[in-house]
């Protein structure tokens, strides 16, 4: 399977492979960013802002990128991926509460509790933890699964599934915005759905590997609801004749959600209701 790069506007990223020069420095295991011309977006004048990334040479490939003060690698791609970032003195980012693996002892991590009655209703995250600089954070997900980093460009805003954040650096915002009532009866996410805006890195997770669809105009994708990662292209949820081939947890029986381009769509290749009641059906009987 490939393996995707940061991905945003088409423009805001070129990736070439790994060629770091010989007599760069790099900390912790962190391959240094490529310096090279044709690896730095053209899409803005201010490259030193722009995540420059890359894939490490391995049999299942690891990304490996920057954006300003973090260097990031992606390791043990498809099912048990893990999140190393290295941040720089004073860097921040912020992450899914119970997402740290290990840190080394510099780095510096508070919490924040957000009590909102939107959250409760939305099953959003309460808790956040934040992680300052100098050094080096290993993030994972709850269950084994694939991470993708997304570059947001501060003009395209994404959607996130009730799971799939898992950090980001801190010009990136994370709101709910309400749906309407058929979306949310249907589509499995609730009355709100999760958005994330700004500049700067966020990283997703899945359960799972992630599949990537980049729509083109006027191109149609239908997707089981509880298959959806993040998405920027626009949807419906509509039945169709689809007997049981489709999950009946999220969306009820041939009820799907159909996308249509311009956009992406990042799909996981496990659907955690479809996980939990086979895990269910193997428990014992209670007798």
């Amino acid at each position: 399977m490939s393996h995707n790069p940061p991905v945003g506007h088409p423009s805001d990223l070129v990736v070439g492979p790994s060629q770091p020069h010989e007599t760069e420095h790099h900390v912790g295991g962190f391959a240094p960013s490529a310096h090279r011309g044709d690896e730095v977006s053209h899409g803005s004048s201010h490259h030193s802002q722009q995540p420059v990334a890359h894939h490490a040479s391995s049999a299942i490939q690891n990304t490996v990128g920057s954006f300003e003060g973090v260097q990031f690698r992606i390791d043990h791609r498809d099912s048990n991926s893990l999140l190393a970032l290295n941040l720089h003195p004073g860097y921040q980012v912020q992450g899914k509460s119970g997402a740290m693996v290990a840190m080394v002892a510099s780095v510096q991590i508070t919490g924040k509790m957000k009590l909102s009655f939107r959250k409760m209703l939305t099953g959003g995250e309460m808790t956040s933890s934040t992680f300052t600089g100098p050094g080096e954070v290993l993030l994972a997900p709850e269950i084994w699964g694939d991470i993708v980093p997304i570059y947001l460009d501060g003009q395209t805003e994404w959607n996130l599934s009730r799971d799939a954040f898992l950090a980001s650096t801190m010009g990136v915002t994370k709101t709910s915005k309400a749906q309407s009532f058929g979306k949310a009866m249907f589509s499995g996410e609730g009355l709100f759905v999760h958005k994330a805006s700004g500049v700067g890195m966020l990283w997703i997770q899945s359960l799972g590997a992630i599949v990537q669809k980049q729509l083109k105009q006027g191109e149609q994708w239908i997707v089981d609801n509880g298959h959806l990662v993040a998405w920027t292209a626009s949807y419906a949820v509509e039945r169709i004749a689809a007997g049981g081939f489709f999950s009946g947890s999220h969306t009820g029986e041939g009820l799907v959600c159909r996308f249509t381009g311009p956009g992406t769509v990042f799909i996981q290749t496990r659907n955690p209701s479809s996980l939990g009641a086979w895990i269910a059906a193997q428990m014992p009987a209670q007798g």
